[in-house]
């Protein structure tokens, strides 16, 4: 089974904002075995379940890490292309 899920991050009160998306997007797919594409405002991520909730939670802790407070706006499905 496979799930895609497009995912937007916004990072409160940053300084840099496209920094801190662009670094937690990286350190989400480091290592994964996924297929994503990053687009202007989201970036869909597809693979296995356990894949992408993991790449979901890195891109989450990183970018808590950079930002501190930070809102994350995810849409799944499991619906095949």
């Amino acid at each position: 089974m496979f799930i895609t899920a497009q995912v937007s991050l916004y990072p409160i009160e940053s300084v840099d904002a496209d920094y801190v998306i662009n670094q937690s997007i990286q350190s989400g797919l480091e290592g994964a075995d996924l297929e994503y594409e990053v687009g202007p405002v989201s970036t869909e991520v597809s693979g296995p379940p356990e894949e992408v909730w993991r790449a979901l939670r890195r891109m989450f802790d990183e970018a808590t890490i950079r930002s501190g407070e930070v809102a994350m706006s995810v849409t799944l499905t499991n619906a095949r292309r």
